[in-house]
């Protein structure tokens, strides 16, 4: 089984900073592409950043310039660090990860249950 479980979340100002992480554990034989997500009250779930096995990364435009994905290989851990938070990044913050258990399995997508952000005016 693989686990997904995030942390960092909180109550922030508008213009503080937050920094979301998220470890994979469990039987992970390659850790692949791995994502944040972000779903606002009422709202759909949309991809914040991503970040590949060789860290090529890619950001919503709402992300860019203000958050920072990251990850620690080693680790099995990635990291969004978010800064000059405004209202509007309130929601929860998911993260997703496309992982192969074991060279006799193929790549499957997983999720962690989510960490709430909630900033405020």
């Amino acid at each position: 089984q693989v686990q997904l479980v995030e942390s960092g979340g909180g109550l922030v100002q508008a213009g503080g900073s937050l920094r979301l992480s998220c470890v994979a554990s469990g039987s992970i034989f390659r850790l692949n592409v791995i994502a944040w997500y972000h779903q606002a009250p009422g709202k759909q779930r949309e991809l914040v950043a991503d970040i590949s096995s060789s860290a090529y990364t890619n950001y919503a435009d709402s992300a860019k310039d203000r958050f920072t994905i990251s990850r620690d290989n080693a680790k099995n851990t990635m990291y969004l660090q978010m800064n000059s938070l405004k209202p509007e990044d309130t929601g929860v913050y998911y993260c997703n990860a496309k992982i192969q258990r074991s060279r006799f399995h193929v790549e499957s997508t997983y999720w962690g249950q989510g960490t709430q952000v909630t900033v405020s005016s």
